[in-house]
Order: structure tokens, then sequence, then C-alpha cells
């Protein structure tokens, strides 16, 4: 087959990887539309049951990314002046730019071809492609200029949130929340690389408004960010980007939905079949795992077979992300919510930090529920009977919920 694939992400060159090595004779392309070694971000997380995943469908991908990885346990919490820890799973990071270069490589060196500074704007562009891979991100161009057939839909969260970086090395996932005169104000940090960590930045509207930086410039706004996380930055400063898309921007969340994921020969592919909330570190992930999907839908087979193909891969993929958009809507909702936990203590509210993936938690009192969920957790049968119900009784308690 004549395989073309939209968009330079992670999604996409693993496809190219996986395609090429079911089927060597598969012509696979990669259109990128900026140059060769441009990139956006900072670093992406993933947890190690992802990097099992990655040795079995190809070791040599795999490894160099281990290789280039860095890995945390647990983390801390700071709440104003208090601070707790939390020892936690482990957790693995890389920087986004390493990762596309690994990934790349392995590509180009499997027969892929690679072109860079190509936009692609419409499937009228590839006429001569058996399949064409819509891998173009959030807001997809090939997606978009076939809406009404996916069902699209997009939904923007209530909080605002920044994306930016910074020189202080953090080895442990580490969060601080702090007060400022216009409401609380959060980030999360982590370590992906030997001089760099991601930060993002995320407060409400009014919180945005209140401290202007809906109206300051950029280099201001690094500037304020650095005073208010200045115990956490411990002297570091804050990075913005420095790359072709220009500095980082304020944004609400968009969650991304489609009814179909395939249109005749064209199939969506990560982020422009789906989004899940960034506070579950989830994106990469997923995105690498459709890959995989979709490459051993197809197999060595021809294209008579893809429209078959293309509906396992969606049935496959849309049933394997529901736990996970389940998730990533609860935890949205979470910091959407706040107020409704920073008054705990430090451990308390760490503690129901990472349980925020609950569909129960908006429904019972924090603290009743922390103790709550102490006790389920010394007890295996009611830990069983909590995941059991969970879902369940929150479907109730949300249809009993009044409206308007």
């Amino acid at each position: 087959m004549k395989i073309d694939c939209v968009g330079g992400g992670p999604a996409s060159l693993y496809l190219a990887i996986l395609a090429k090595l079911q089927e060597p004779a598969h012509e696979v392309t990669v259109h990128e539309r900026h140059a060769a070694g441009t990139s956006h971000g900072w670093g992406v997380t993933y947890w190690p049951d992802l990097l099992e995943e990655l040795r079995t469908h190809d070791p040599v991908s795999a490894r160099a990314v281990a290789e280039r990885s860095v890995r945390w346990r647990g983390g801390f919490a700071h709440v104003g002046d208090r601070t707790t820890a939390h020892d936690g799973d482990v957790g693995h990071a890389i920087g986004r730019h390493r990762l596309r270069t690994v990934l790349a490589d392995r590509a180009r060196e499997l027969g892929v071809g690679l072109e860079f500074g190509a936009e692609i704007g419409s499937r009228a562009e590839l006429p001569d492609a058996d399949l064409v891979v819509a891998g173009d991100g959030a807001h997809s161009r090939l997606r978009t200029e076939s809406a009404a057939h996916f069902g699209t839909r997009v939904t923007t969260g209530a909080n605002r949130f920044i994306w930016l970086g910074t020189t202080r090395v953090f080895t442990a996932f580490t969060f601080a929340f702090v007060e400022s005169g216009h409401g609380w104000i959060w980030c999360y940090a982590y370590g992906y690389g030997p001089d760099r960590s991601t930060c993002v930045v995320e407060c409400s509207e009014a919180t945005w408004t209140g401290l202007g930086l809906d109206r300051i410039d950029h280099a201001d706004a690094l500037r304020l960010l650095e005073k208010l996380f200045a115990d956490m930055l411990d002297g570091h400063e804050l990075l913005g980007r420095t790359d072709i898309e220009g500095h980082a921007q304020w944004q609400a969340f968009p969650t991304v939905t489609n009814e179909a994921w395939s249109h005749g020969n064209l199939v969506l592919i990560g982020d422009a079949a789906h989004t899940t909330h960034y506070s579950i570190g989830a994106g990469t992930s997923l995105a690498l795992r459709d890959a995989a999907c979709l490459a051993r839908m197809l197999g060595p087979a021809g294209p008579g077979r893809l429209p078959d193909a293309l509906a396992a891969y969606e049935r496959e993929r849309k049933q394997a992300l529901l736990s996970v958009q389940s998730a990533a809507r609860h935890s949205a909702q979470w910091y959407e919510n706040l107020p409704r936990y920073i008054g705990l203590e430090p451990r308390q509210m760490f503690a129901l930090l990472g349980q925020r993936h609950s569909p129960l938690l908006p429904y019972v009192p924090p603290q009743l529920y922390y103790h709550l969920d102490q006790t389920v957790g010394r007890l295996p049968s009611l830990r069983r009977l909590k995941q059991s119900l969970g879902p369940r009784l929150a479907r109730v308690l949300q249809s009993r919920r009044p409206r308007g």
C-alpha cells in the first residue's frame, strides 16, 4: 500500500515504523509542515507499561526512547507554606524533540520517506495514496475538511493553562499551589532531561484576568509567575518557547471527540481523533497506542481490506479510551473545583489529588472521602467493591443532580 501520514508527531512516525516492519513493501511517507529539526513543547510523560508495549512492537526504537528518558518516583505537593511528600509509582519523561528525533531516525532507517516543510491542507493534495493518516493534531485540517462526516465535537475547559519550561531539574513530580490576591494559581513540574523540566501553570479564568495575565506581554508574565512560584523554582527561571511556533500561549483545554474516525481512505490518529486533559499525562501514550493498533489492523495486506481494518481499529481504540476519557474528565473537574479541596491538610489534599479520577469524589465531602478511601485501601474486599460500584453510583448521582 501507499500510506501518507500528515503531521510529523509521535503518532504518525510510530505508525510509519510499524507499518514498514510489518510489510517492507509498503510505501510510507510522513509529511511534516515544519522544517527538519524544529519542534515545540517541552517534555512528555509516560509510564512503565507503555515502555513494555513499545518493546514488543519494536525493541530498537523502544531502547532508544528508554536511553533518552529520565525517571522519577512519587512526588511533592507545596500548598502555600506547607509541603507533603508521596511515595508513588515510577514515571518516565522524555523531551518531545528527543522523542520525535528517535522515531524519525528509526523511520528513516526502515525506508520511510520524511518530507519536512510540506504543508498538506487538504485530502485532495494526496490523490494517489491508498491510505491517508491524519496525525496533524487537535486542530487537524484534514479532519476539519470533513468535520460533518467525522461528527467532531470540541468542548473547552473552564480554566486557563500554559506550558512552560524551567532550568530547575525536578527529580520528582512536583505540585505547587499559591494563593494570589486574585485566587489560587498552581503548577506542576517534572524533569525530562539533564538541564530542563516541564512546568505547566493553571488557574481559573477569574485569577487569570485578575493577575493581568490576559493583558501583559509574555516576558512580563514569566517574571510574574517566577515571583509567584519562587519557592518551588529556588532561584531558577521559567522559559517560554523560542521555536518556530513563537512563545507559548495561554489556552483553555480543547477536548476533541469524533463519532467516526475514518472517512473513505482517511483515518484519524492521536490528537486528531481524541484529546484527553493534560493533567493525566496520557496524550503521547495514547497516540503511540493508536499507531500500534492501526498498524496491527492494517497488517501486510493490501488496500482491499482497508474498510474492515479501519473499522476494527476504531472499535478497539474507542473501547480502550472509555476509562481514560472518564479519568481525564474527572481530573479536569478536580482542578476546576480546587476551592473544594484546598483547605484540607496537605497530606489529605495530595491523597485526593491522586484520587481525582474517581467518579465518586465530586459527590462525597472531601474529608469523608479521604477517611473512607484510607479504610478501603486497607481492605481488599472493599477496594474491589469500590471499583465495581463507583462508576455506576456516580451515574446515578449525576442523573439526580439539579439542572439549570
